[in-house]
């Protein structure tokens, strides 16, 4: 049976990379999938095509998730394409690392705006069509356990998020929407084979450190989000998942 048929799910920064194989395994579990992207139109689209060849149903929503009017629209278009809303994922997300020596007042008010203030406009948004038995799933980042050198900007976005799944969990609980963080180590994606980790010297770091031995792909993680989900976690929330494969 089906884990999430009859849901419908909004998926932020599903483009590519881990939101696009939550989308993907979503669908596969019998969801209707919002695919929301930031500029990747044609990232985005492809995830659609995917999923519907497949049978699926899925669209497409262009919006940045850290305007209030667009994370809106995001919610919105769940509600017109498919009638509800059962599971938000706040996927949504940017990274760069860089010494203390080197952080920005623009870097770090665009790593706010779009990790931390994103998932607050969205969810904020999506509180209203959420019916009991709602998840919400944050997808932070190992990050925020292992607190790595020149990452203060992300980290901080990072654990900043694991506190707002704590206090969501408390705040929607008497609703019983379920709020919980899905925190990967180290993922191979596009976005760290295009910022040469993967190969690096940062990665058989990790990978030594890793009981498992190994970086983590995408589909490790996305059978994990549907977990969170699905009724399976009916009875989690407020939890920090760590999906590292051992590192702590």
């Amino acid at each position: 049976m089906s884990k999430l048929k009859g849901k419908v799910a909004v998926i932020t920064g599903a483009s590519k990379g881990i939101g696009a194989a939550i989308a993907k395994a979503y669908a596969l579990e019998g969801a209707s999938v919002v695919v929301n992207y930031a500029s990747s139109k044609s990232g985005a689209d492809a995830v659609v095509a995917a999923i519907t060849s497949a049978g699926g149903k899925a669209v497409a929503v262009g919006g940045d998730v850290s305007k209030a009017t667009d994370a809106q629209a995001i919610i919105d278009a769940a509600i017109k394409n498919f009638g509800r809303l059962d599971v938000l994922v706040n996927n949504s997300g940017i990274y760069e690392f860089s010494p203390l020596e080197g952080v920005t007042e623009q870097d770090f008010h665009n790593h706010f705006n779009i990790n931390v203030l994103g998932p607050v406009l969205v969810t904020q948004a999506a509180l209203k069509h959420l019916p009991k038995g709602g998840s919400i799933i944050n997808v932070g980042s190992g990050v925020s356990r292992i607190t790595p050198a020149g990452s203060t900007v992300y980290t901080a976005t990072k654990g900043a998020l694991d506190a707002l799944t704590g206090v969501w969990a408390r705040e929607f609980g008497a609703r019983q929407i379920r709020v919980n963080s899905l925190n990967p180590g180290m993922v191979e994606t596009e976005g760290t084979v295009s910022r040469g980790q993967i190969g690096s010297e940062l990665e058989t770091f990790l990978v030594s450190q890793t009981p498992l031995g190994r970086v983590g792909q995408v589909n490790d993680i996305a059978p994990i989000a549907v977990f969170l989900a699905s009724d399976d976690s009916a009875w989690l929330t407020g939890e920090l998942l760590i999906a590292s494969g051992g590192i702590r």
